[in-house]
């Protein structure tokens, strides 16, 4: 088995192994992972937070030891705060980070972050966490502020608060405790909306008041009620409900 790092900013993860495969999701600066399978110029992974597989550049990997993925995994993790800072370099230039990248790795790659980042924190600050990316442009299979999809931006927001979501939201929908009605949800807790076929496509974050904030066009906030997402603006009913989840 080998191992690797993501040493860039945001790093494309695509179903198949070639540029023009569909983006399934994005590998975050200072992310580690298992290597699962090796072409000439591309390597399949497995991610070590979420356990999602997909292909990346070999370009844009630096592989390490199993010594040193294990003690990444038995670390604490810290997480860049700010929505772009920046990382410096050996040879003191430097990169753009988005929020949510894994700054504490970043010796690992001889880099260095001297900004402040964050471990996880109450569940009360999944709402702040997530109204910083309010009106970041949705991305099939992005990760980050510049374009993010539905259940990244889920998964973004709760990993700033020290929990781990899976990456798809149909996998998100088996995490947590179920609740009937609405008016039991708290802050933060996640809707599931499916499609006409019954499969879970969409997730969104409740906040109070019967409003939810989620990823569709861009990160905005509608209404939410027994049915479903109500996007006022254009006057109907844009997801159906399925279930709401507790998740901490």
């Amino acid at each position: 088995m080998k191992y690797g790092i993501c040493p860039i900013s945001v790093a494309p993860m695509r179903l198949e192994a070639k540029d023009t495969s569909e983006m399934v999701s994005q590998v975050i600066y200072g992310e580690y992972f298992k290597i699962i399978e090796e072409r000439k110029k591309w390597v399949k992974i497995r991610l070590a937070h979420d356990s999602y597989e997909g292909w990346i550049d070999i370009k844009q990997i630096i592989e390490i030891e199993a010594e040193t993925y294990h003690e990444i995994d038995r670390s604490k993790h810290e997480y860049a705060k700010d929505l772009i800072s920046h990382i410096t370099h050996h040879n003191e230039s430097l990169s753009t980070i988005t929020i949510g990248a894994q700054v504490s790795t970043s010796k690992y790659l001889a880099d260095s972050y001297q900004l402040e980042s964050t471990s996880g924190s109450n569940k009360s600050d999944l709402i702040n966490n997530a109204l910083l990316l309010l009106n970041s442009p949705y991305l099939w299979g992005g990760r980050t502020p510049l374009g993010i999809d539905c259940s990244g931006f889920t998964q973004l927001v709760y990993r700033l608060c020290g929990f781990k979501l899976n990456r798809d939201a149909s996998q998100q929908a088996k995490q947590g405790e179920v609740l009937s009605f609405i008016e039991e949800a708290e802050e933060g807790d996640l809707a599931f909306f499916d499609n006409n076929e019954g499969h879970i496509t969409h997730v969104g974050l409740i906040m109070r008041d019967n409003y939810i904030i989620h990823a569709h066009g861009k990160v905005r906030i509608d209404r939410l009620d027994q049915s479903g997402i109500f996007n006022v603006e254009r006057h109907l009913h844009t997801h159906k409900l399925r279930v709401i989840k507790k998740i901490m």
